[in-house]
């Protein structure tokens, strides 16, 4: 695998309407773990990607109703299976932090890249989950000079007391020694 022009060759890309530019582009310095699961708890469908793309249909289930108009997207997205798929090229600004603040500064989507995992803070994550995001961890690494291992964080860390995700089952010695 490699990264040309912000996306990870060899892997499924759909991009995402819910992006912009990166304010005054500043270097890509953060990575953002977090997990997601539609309808809450329920895996192994499209959910996810029909909700990053805004073509999730809300009478599927009734949580979909409380999050109904929101325009959500995360530069990648690693199902159960392993699989990756990328939504946001890494230079545009993805949807995925919501009010945030890392280090002081606030709103942490202008300059970081969001990770999403299909997992609820209940679950365990899959083996082929943690291969999966060590590989694209250590891409992006080598890629983007200005982010350290010290820089990826959870969710939960740039958003206390309003996320909780990844939660407090996901592994990160695990993921952090094989990256």
């Amino acid at each position: 695998m490699e990264i040309k022009n912000h996306v990870i060759q060899g892997i499924k890309f759909i991009e995402s309407p819910n992006q912009n530019e990166r304010p005054n582009h500043p270097q890509i310095s953060l990575i953002v773990i977090h997990s997601i699961s539609l309808p809450p708890k329920k895996y192994n469908n499209d959910h996810i990607e029909k909700f990053f793309l805004n073509e999730l249909d809300h009478s599927l289930d009734i949580f979909y109703k409380d999050i109904e108009g929101l325009k959500v997207s995360s530069h990648i997205l690693i199902k159960r299976t392993g699989e990756i798929i990328q939504f946001v090229p890494f230079d545009k600004r993805a949807w995925h932090a919501g009010i945030s603040s890392y280090k002081g500064v606030d709103d942490c989507n202008n300059y970081s890249i969001g990770i999403e995992l299909e997992g609820c803070d209940e679950d365990v994550f899959e083996d082929a989950q943690y291969d999966s995001l060590c590989k694209i961890t250590s891409l992006i690494l080598a890629e983007y000079n200005h982010i350290y291992k010290e820089n990826i964080k959870a969710h939960s860390e740039v958003a206390p007391g309003r996320k909780t995700d990844p939660g407090g089952l996901f592994d990160w010695d695990r993921y952090l020694s094989n990256v």
